[in-house]
């Protein structure tokens, strides 16, 4: 979605459409959502795993599924093994950070 808003955006803004960019535009939003599909789909797989083996549904399992799904999906990229830690860092720290804004703010009805 974000691709197809930028992509109207700038379309707009200049006044031209054109079809072949169009097409570019939508192949790269169609890899974009396929991405971050799975990325989504490693999350949830590993938190529910992590959850069935530890029995419990904590902050600790979503850093520990979020660190292992942002080390998958970068090892997946052919990147270095700093480049790995990195990323199994930011998905553990964007896991918890998640999991922490869950329990602490209010949804109302």
């Amino acid at each position: 979605m974000r691709v197809a808003a930028e992509e109207i955006y700038y379309r707009l803004q200049k006044g031209k459409f054109s079809k072949h960019k169009f097409k570019h535009k939508l192949k790269k939003m169609y890899k974009e959502g396929t991405y971050w599909g799975t990325v989504a789909g490693a999350y949830v797989g590993m938190g529910h795993g992590i959850q069935r083996i530890c029995g419990t549904r904590d902050w600790r399992n979503a850093m520990l599924s979020g660190a292992l799904s942002g080390a998958l999906i970068s090892a997946t990229k052919n990147n270095s093994r700093d480049r790995i830690m990195i990323d199994a860092i930011t998905g553990g720290a964007i896991a918890i950070a998640a999991e922490l804004l869950n329990y602490t703010i209010p949804i109302p009805n």
